[in-house]
């Protein structure tokens, strides 16, 4: 016997809703990460291994105000050049940073910092200086701190080589691109001890989720159709067989 047309009529009205619900999360999905987030190709190996030339990064746009230690940003000021630059924060508005103990390890406030994200072969610095942050900006280095240009270049600058919070456009959460690379950016509990906290990651997490869930409705309810058709089909075949066997008996 064939399905009741009661039971087709409710799975296409759940396969339409399937869809529909698919397109509001997969296009909302895309939507908030476009609001939230920018791309960025880094045009140097200053952060690397964290981040290598050339690679495409995802940064959450935020107020300068919301930087913590540890976190890697977007920035642009006018003494570091004309164009945007990524580096790790190391020291806020009042820290006193310096660099090396006996270890090879910068210090933040009297704090070393075990800094795991650094390249292999590099310590802190390969050079020794010692600075206190003016308020309301930030010292910044690179994790290649062999091959970084950062806050340590500028030191004589009256800035002492800090850059403004409100240099600051966004923080970077992942690695898009290349394909190798891919994912969340890792944080490190390097600062946690530090007064002020950490930041958390953005919403990419959330964001993603959102546009895979949405996909795979979209796909499912579109899947619904040819399936209960092809299921039909062959229901009408067997009623068809059934049919020829009662006849020929």
């Amino acid at each position: 016997m064939s399905r009741p047309v009661g039971e087709g009529r409710f799975g296409s009205l759940l396969s339409g809703v399937a869809v529909a619900l698919g397109c509001v999360l997969f296009l909302g999905g895309f939507a908030w990460g476009a609001v939230v987030y920018k791309p960025y190709t880094v045009p140097t190996d200053s952060m690397a291994p964290t981040i290598g030339k050339d690679d495409r990064v995802l940064a959450q746009r935020i107020d300068g105000d919301e930087v913590r230690r540890g976190d890697v940003v977007v920035f642009q000021d006018a003494v570091w050049g004309a164009m945007p630059m990524v580096k790790r924060v190391i020291g806020v508005g009042g820290d006193k940073v310096v660099c090396c103990d006996r270890q090879g390890r910068v210090s933040v406030d009297g704090t070393p910092l075990d800094e795991p994200y650094l390249e292999k072969k590099d310590q802190g610095s390969l050079t020794g200086f010692s600075t206190t942050v003016p308020k309301g900006r930030l010292f910044l280095m690179g994790d290649h701190r062999s091959d970084s240009l950062d806050s340590r270049v500028h030191l004589t600058d009256s800035s002492h080589g800090a850059v403004p919070r409100s240099a600051v456009s966004a923080r970077v959460d992942a690695t898009a691109w290349p394909m190798s690379g891919f994912g969340m950016l890792e944080r490190p509990g390097t600062f946690d001890g530090l007064p002020g906290g950490v930041s958390q990651p953005g919403p990419l997490r959330l964001m993603v989720i959102a546009v895979v869930s949405g996909a795979v409705l979209i796909l499912a309810g579109a899947a619904y159709g040819p399936i209960a058709r092809r299921r039909r089909a062959g229901a009408v075949r067997r009623e068809e067989a059934r049919g020829t066997v009662t006849a020929s008996g």
